[in-house]
């Protein structure tokens, strides 16, 4: 019997049998290229469809398939690297405008503060004001005195020295000496407290509370102080102040030993009998060996200049580095 393959004389059989084999192996190449999806009609090279006496080339049909398992292994890669070329992309987007919102927020704050120091000066300059006006009669309406907290007002009457309050611990406001050591990083200031008094205003007909100033922790006692210790009827200008809330960490006030922590008004009127009014005596009240009046602090806390210069100069950095990195491409 002659062999087909060496060329000997072939049979119909046979040679159906060789050209179906040969198609055979290279379906099953098309199989191990991955090529399941792409062998439809129309879609293989030319000289894979077509067929001759002798079958597939079978020599050609396997350089051809060569080059399609090679160009289409080079897809799935090309894809990922699109794809990850692609998220990569999307993050430093997200990144570069995610970190542009801190110099902006910075720079809000910034401009916040800018409007919040000169509301403060405002403030503070309506409290200077209100303090340098002319005196008025003491009303006895309550509602008109809350639209004169920081007003001075008049009285004429005389002091109950035997109803004291203590408000304390305070120190001694004494403004030339506040300017003096304005910038010191130390300061020894005295410690006492405030005297509260009953004040009887004659041409009212009713009592007040009266703050008549400092004194040292030594002279709270009465006694210690009798020289200033007024018993004659006087007149008194003072400034009028509203009853104030209990601040954190700020003690309870302790009514059984007389030690007042912040002003309680109506408190401090059930224990003295008095008016719920409470009024600071200025500094020209001051007797000698009595109170030093004149406690009224009006400053207020004005930090904003500091917040402003925080906020500007975070906004500043911020967007250098922001600047550098994303637009001059430069590595930090």
């Amino acid at each position: 019997m002659s062999d087909p393959l060496i060329g000997g004389s072939r049979t119909p059989a046979t040679r159906k049998r060789s050209s179906g084999s040969k198609m055979a192996g290279c379906l099953r190449l098309l199989c191990d290229c991955g090529l399941r999806g792409v062998w439809r009609a129309g879609q293989l090279p030319n000289h894979l469809n077509r067929r001759t006496f002798y079958g597939c080339p079978h020599s050609k049909a396997i350089c051809n398939l060569v080059w399609l398992r090679r160009e289409i292994s080079q897809w799935p890669c090309s894809s990922k690297i699109f794809t990850t070329a692609a998220a990569k992309s999307g993050e430093d987007a997200a990144l570069k405008w995610g970190l542009l919102a801190i110099p902006v927020a910075t720079f809000c704050l910034g401009t916040w503060q800018v409007q919040r120091r000169k509301w403060k000066l405002k403030l503070i300059a309506d409290l200077e004001a209100r303090v340098a006006a002319q005196p008025v009669p003491l009303p006895l309406d309550l509602l008109e005195l809350k639209e004169l907290e920081y007003r001075p007002v008049r009285v004429r009457g005389y002091f109950d020295h035997t109803k004291e309050l203590y408000i304390l611990p305070r120190s001694l406001i004494d403004s030339e000496k506040e300017t003096r050591v304005a910038g010191q990083l130390m300061s020894n200031p005295e410690s006492g407290g405030n005297v509260i008094t009953p004040f009887y205003c004659t041409d009212l007909g009713i009592t007040i509370l009266v703050n008549r100033g400092f004194v040292p922790r030594k002279k709270m006692k009465p006694e210690t102080r009798l020289k200033g210790q007024i018993r004659e009827e006087i007149a008194l200008t003072g400034v009028v102040r509203l009853s104030e809330t209990r601040k954190p960490f700020v003690p309870e006030n302790n009514v059984e030993q007389n030690r007042w922590y912040y002003r309680d008004l109506e408190a401090m009127a059930r224990v003295t009998g008095a008016e719920p009014i409470f009024i600071d005596a200025d500094y020209k009240s001051t007797v000698p060996g009595g109170p030093i009046g004149g406690q009224t602090r009006v400053t207020l806390r004005n930090e904003h200049m500091q917040y402003i210069i925080t906020w500007y100069g975070l906004c500043a950095a911020t967007s250098y580095l922001w600047y550098k990195k994303f637009i001059q491409k430069v590595p930090l």
